[in-house]
């Protein structure tokens, strides 16, 4: 009987995946992995952030495969991340060598080296464009030229490409602390279990791979008064940063002597956090901390709600759950709450009859008492 069960069970499960590839395939139409990696940029970046793998291709191969779920997608790049060899690790990325392609400030109007408004969807107007359903080719390839001829145009001797921090200016007015690097090795939440109090490291790789809506939703909770952090964005940037690793067989590191891998593309923010401190004299008076988000890709939302729950986690607050560290970093992971909500489709069979055989024994008794 457990065999009829078991055999009939995969032939059930190769039916349902043949027809899942027939609900792909029976319009006859495709889309090729370029075209997603050409017009599908901001769900590449938040799937690449939320897996932990910086492949842009994979990404977009997975997301045809998961016929645009993204949360499939994340779970397929998860999986594919776990087979992978980790034969070297990069050297610490400073993210003042950035080649900025997009760097603003909302605390400041004029900050050191400008704005840089870069590629956004915040200033436009949020209307559907109906021209969009039928493209030309010819039309945009002209945009294009005519673009590229104004850009060209437009350059000067003088190009500024990599930017100051802005927070570096307020900590020479001494409004900001400074402090001594970390050099201890930073907790790898793929290769130990995470446990509580979690140190800063591993908050921070939680946060950077938590799904973006989870992360965002926890944001927002804290800035409506769910917690105690409404920061002013001090600084958000976008742009390249250089991956390098130190020679293998080297015990000492030569920073001349390492191997440039290339660049990836992360999204970075400082929010500034006003605190109240006692000073020697028992007065509150205010001071400033720093919230700190980053993630792969161009996902500025993400990035500044991981700044606001840096912050609620690095102050503890049994009041808030977004302050709870527990709480917020086993709840976002996309492929683990999707993962364990899932598993509710699967056969509980044996424990739900168990609860209605306890259920009727329980009204059995009942209406024998009552007789």
């Amino acid at each position: 009987m457990g065999y009829v069960a078991v055999k009939g069970g995969t032939d059930a499960i190769e039916a349902s995946i043949k027809r899942l590839k027939y609900e792909r395939l029976k319009e006859e139409e495709m889309i090729e992995v370029q075209t997603i990696l050409a017009t599908m940029k901001p769900l590449i970046d938040q799937i690449m952030s939320e897996s932990s793998l910086y492949s842009p291709k994979l990404t977009a191969l997975a997301i045809k495969q998961a016929e645009g779920s993204m949360e499939e997608a994340v779970f397929l790049m998860r999986a594919h991340r776990s087979t992978l060899l980790r034969l070297y690790f990069s050297e610490t990325v400073e993210t003042e060598d950035m080649f900025v392609r997009r760097r603003i400030s909302a605390s400041f109007k004029d900050i050191p080296g400008g704005q840089l408004l870069g590629a956004t969807n915040d200033y436009t107007h949020r209307l559907l464009n109906f021209d969009l359903l039928k493209e030309d080719t010819l039309k945009n390839s002209e945009w294009l030229k005519g673009f590229l001829g104004q850009w060209e145009n437009a350059q000067t001797a003088e190009k500024v490409e990599y930017f100051p921090k802005v927070v570096e200016y307020l900590r020479r007015e001494g409004l900001f602390p400074t402090y001594e690097k970390n050099n201890e090795p930073p907790f790898d939440i793929t290769k130990q279990s995470l446990t509580f109090p979690a140190p800063r490291s591993a908050k921070l790789q939680t946060l950077t791979r938590g799904q973006t809506g989870a992360v965002t939703s926890l944001g927002y909770a804290s800035l409506r008064g769910y917690g105690q952090v409404h920061p002013n964005v001090g600084e958000v940037r976008v742009g390249e940063v250089p991956i390098y690793i130190s020679h293998p067989l080297e015990e000492s590191r030569d920073p001349d002597e390492d191997y440039y891998l290339g660049e990836v593309t992360v999204t970075e923010v400082e929010s500034f956090v006003p605190i109240k401190v006692k000073n020697k004299a028992k007065q509150e008076e205010l001071q400033f901390e720093i919230g700190y988000g980053i993630c792969f890709g161009q996902n500025e939302t993400k990035a500044i709600a991981m700044s606001i729950l840096d912050q609620c986690l690095e102050h503890p607050e049994v009041t808030f759950p977004t302050h709870d560290e527990e709480f917020v970093l086993l709840h976002i992971d996309s492929v683990e709450s999707t993962g364990f909500i899932s598993h509710l489709k699967l056969p509980h069979y044996v424990t739900f009859q168990s609860k209605l055989d306890s259920l009727r024994e329980i009204k059995k008794g009942g209406n024998e008492r009552g007789n």
